[in-house]
């Protein structure tokens, strides 16, 4: 058995509680469930809406049919129920699992990497420098060019800025600190965090103020086909690049020393992880504002009902996190008046959070 095996092996005589490693059958039926859920959470997004709009069941059926080519009568279906159903609420509910899976697996990887409970896209400054990026590119004029992509450049190139200033004020003697990470992200957040205000104040017109007011209250309000593509690959990027990682992250959650030993890059390892999650949050921040506690809560979620294996952890957490806040949009779409989603997010998530850390048993990150 060589080295890595046998860490990852199971200790005798040690029972296996929510932080171990959940069996394969066990894990297998987690993944369908999981799957489940967020298909089902979909659904009711598309189904569910107020009374007043005339979509029924069937004529969410029709149209979803006929729009995969499987057939359909175009007639059959009104032109203002079908605009509601393809335009509206399937782009908003595919906006809205991309936007969780992101956030989740950014949480996911960052509070492995730091080996900190309380680690995520917002406690690192990643959230706070997308923010300042993408509101900054709307007072430029420059956030719809490249078909959106000059906007999540925007933030994703302020993102990558926080990380790496908060990396180099972690940085002591040629190392990273873990410990000091998260103080050194609570700085540059906070120092970002005022250029809002300052963004708002050059913005001047109405429309400009609207959309930097969108990113800080967190909103998938205007989401549409555009975004979604926008979304896509950045959502297949992260989940690849985090999926091909996931030995040197269990690996990492044994201590930096011996994932040294074990021929980890560590310090290298760091600053991948930490661009990809800076990319994840970026495009999400794009696309939906700053959307909190999913990336904190959904790991801890995830990591006690399928254990830390990375290699389960990030798919898991991804369709968690998809069906959290698709859920909190159907409801702040249909019964809320359109609350900022953020409200929902949080509501549900500081309560479960307080009670998932009061819990949590002595875990290997």
């Amino acid at each position: 058995m060589t080295d890595q095996e046998e860490l990852h092996a199971p200790k005798a005589g040690k029972s296996r509680g929510p932080t171990a490693t959940a069996p394969r059958a066990r894990y297998l039926t987690v993944l369908f469930a999981s799957a489940a859920l967020m298909l089902g959470l979909a659904l009711a997004g598309l189904l569910l809406g107020p009374s007043d709009t005339g979509v029924t069941p069937s004529t969410v059926g029709l149209v979803v049919l006929r729009h995969v080519g499987v057939g359909g009568d175009r007639g059959s279906v009104d032109a203002t129920a079908e605009a509601i159903v393809w335009e509206v609420r399937l782009p908003r509910v595919a906006a809205a699992a991309l936007v969780g899976a992101l956030l989740a697996m950014a949480g996911v990887a960052l509070q492995g990497l730091l080996m900190n409970p309380l680690a995520d896209p917002y406690t690192v400054g990643a959230s706070a420098g997308a923010a300042v990026g993408a509101a900054a590119a709307e007072v430029a004029g420059i956030a719809a060019m490249l078909g959106g992509l000059a906007g999540v450049g925007s933030a994703f190139v302020a993102a990558i800025g926080a990380a790496t200033l908060v990396y180099s004020m972690a940085r002591i003697g040629g190392r990273v600190s873990v410990h000091t990470v998260l103080l050194a992200g609570v700085v540059v957040g906070t120092l970002l965090w005022s250029l809002i205000p300052l963004l708002m104040v050059l913005a001047g017109r109405g429309d400009d103020l609207q959309r930097i007011y969108f990113y800080l209250i967190g909103s998938l309000q205007g989401a549409d086909w555009t975004r979604v593509w926008l979304l896509l690959p950045f959502a297949i990027a992260c989940a690849g690049a985090l999926l091909a990682w996931y030995r040197e992250l269990n690996i990492i959650t044994f201590g930096e020393e011996t994932a040294q030993h074990l021929g980890v890059p560590v310090e290298s390892f760091k600053k991948r992880v930490l661009a990809v999650g800076s990319l994840a949050t970026a495009a999400s921040v794009s696309v939906g504002g700053i959307i909190g506690f999913v990336g904190l809560v959904v790991p801890h979620m995830a990591r006690r009902i399928v254990g830390p294996d990375h290699q389960r952890l990030l798919p898991v957490s991804a369709m968690l996190g998809a069906s959290l806040l698709t859920a909190s949009d159907t409801v702040v779409r249909v019964w809320l008046n359109e609350m900022p989603v953020g409200v929902i997010t949080a509501i549900v998530g500081a309560p479960l959070f307080c009670i998932l850390l009061r819990r949590r048993r002595a875990a290997s990150w």
